[in-house]
């Protein structure tokens, strides 16, 4: 019997689920989780290319200010986001910011508002095959630092306000009852989404950087539905954060 080592498998090659080849990409990649995004990151670059698209993982590359990025989208969740950062280190990428939505938790998040993460309560599945539960889902500290600034930066003026705290990454989306999300809003946390817990432990557990700036698309503390009408708002908020991704990867050379 030959048992199949996955980390051994695959390296130097096309990879499996994203279909990308090391060469394709840059070492910084953009991470929406809607693959319908990431054409959104594609506005902002110059010389684009259109690289791959299979199942949820959808890959465009181009150039901000002289810098090459990529832009991937991971689906939705922990699996498919813990696979495209695997399969994206190995064909390159060596730093990861994710630019998606996510719910407010707290007074006075809005939807469009800026959130930038400084850590994860890992609730999900995934990262507990990766690690000890006690193991912390944390972002790089100067990609954190670095987004909180510019977001405020590029907010001035505005009516976007940036809120910076820990979120939590949960599994079951429609099994966030009332009573999650009351405790969730006591312990302090900010807000909450699907992929920042598994990006931070892989990343860590494989040497990589990696931070998230995500837009307000509700808040379930203020009764803003996710189904409000409030589509010009989180474009808004969307366009923001990416731009200030952006920034951030020029900013730091990554």
């Amino acid at each position: 019997m030959t048992v199949v080592d996955k980390n051994s498998e695959g390296q130097g090659v096309r990879q499996y689920h994203i279909g990308i080849a090391p060469g394709e990409v840059s070492s910084v990649a953009l991470l929406p989780g809607d693959p319908f995004r990431v054409p959104m990151i594609a506005e902002f670059l110059t010389d684009v290319k259109d690289i791959a698209h299979q199942r949820e993982h959808r890959t465009m590359t181009g150039y901000y200010k002289g810098k090459h990025i990529t832009a991937t989208s991971t689906g939705m969740g922990c699996p498919s986001t813990a696979i495209a950062v695997e399969e994206l280190a190995r064909v390159g990428v060596t730093s990861f910011i994710r630019v998606g939505s996510s719910a407010g938790l707290q007074a006075g998040i809005e939807p469009g508002d800026l959130l930038v993460s400084e850590g994860t309560l890992r609730n999900d599945g995934t990262t507990a095959a990766y690690a000890h539960h006690g193991f912390p889902a944390v972002p790089d500290l100067k990609i954190a630092v670095e987004l909180h600034r510019i977001a405020l930066e590029l907010s001035a003026g505005s009516s976007t306000k940036v809120f910076s705290g820990i979120n939590a990454s949960d599994d079951a989306f429609y099994a966030e009852g009332p009573e999650w999300i009351s405790e969730l809003n006591r312990l302090g946390i900010l807000n909450v989404e699907m992929e920042s817990s598994a990006l931070y432990v892989v990343a860590r557990l494989r040497g990589l950087r990696a931070g998230m700036i995500c837009a307000a698309s509700s808040n379930l503390v203020d009764g803003a539905s996710l189904y409000s009408d409030k589509n010009a708002a989180m474009k808004e908020g969307w366009m923001r954060s990416i731009e200030v991704a952006l920034e951030t990867a020029v900013s730091l050379d990554l």
